[in-house]
């Protein structure tokens, strides 16, 4: 199956550890197909693990988005994790990210890693949104991700889901502005190619779309019901 998403014409993938089915062996084999098929590969990890960040990029992934940032404090500690020194704390252990990424000699890539590995902090609360600014001015930290669906019910006042809805749009218009003013990377989750497109016309440059699951699921029920007709 994830060769199938691979093979397709994205230009990148992202492995779900948040809310996806995926296990740690299941991610490495991922990174590793992603890398020989020539996409980047884009790790979501669980809330709050840090730990996985520094090892999800030991094993070849491109870029590392950390959800539930909040606070200045939250952004800085996950850039710890996620850049070597002097711009944060990785440990020094790339034996496979080097050996996937043609790397003969491992300390080019503890150097091309601080710029070419990315790390991405999500926006998804009314704190987060407070301390945009302040989270988006981190040095080593390369953009922001949106969660459209949390940000939403955070915003609503009395828990709704309304990605759609008009605080929620504003709040992902100031957010792209303040990344391009940063010179920061402003990236968002898209359910659809509508939205892929709205949100690539207000100036989102990475965007993920759907999921394995509902791609699945759709093209399951379009062939049951083209099977019945």
């Amino acid at each position: 199956m994830q060769e199938a998403f691979l093979r397709a014409g994205f230009h990148a993938v992202t492995f779900d550890m948040q809310h996806g089915l995926l296990d740690t062996g299941s991610l490495r084999d991922g990174i590793a197909l992603a890398v020989h098929l020539g996409k980047p590969a884009l790790v979501r990890l669980p809330v709050a693990d840090r730990a996985l960040a520094s090892r999800a990029l030991d094993f070849g992934a491109s870029a590392v988005i950390m959800p539930m940032i909040e606070t200045v404090d939250d952004a800085r500690a996950f850039v710890a994790v996620a850049k070597y020194p002097p711009l944060g704390q990785r440990s020094y252990g790339p034996t496979r990210a080097a050996e996937l990424h043609g790397y003969d000699d491992r300390a080019n890539y503890v150097g091309d890693a601080r710029s070419q590995t990315l790390a991405f902090a999500m926006i998804e609360t009314g704190r987060a949104l407070a301390s945009l600014e302040e989270i988006l001015a981190i040095d080593g930290l390369d953009g922001v991700f949106v969660g459209p669906s949390d940000l939403s019910i955070a915003l609503s006042g009395d828990g709704t889901l309304d990605p759609r809805g008009a605080a929620n749009e504003a709040a992902i218009g100031r957010i792209v502005a303040a990344a391009e003013a940063h010179g920061k990377i402003a990236g968002i989750y898209a359910g659809t190619p509508e939205d892929v497109k709205r949100y690539r016309a207000l100036g989102y440059r990475l965007v993920c779309v759907g999921s394995d699951f509902g791609v699945i699921a759709v093209g399951a029920q379009s062939l049951a019901d083209a099977s019945r007709a």
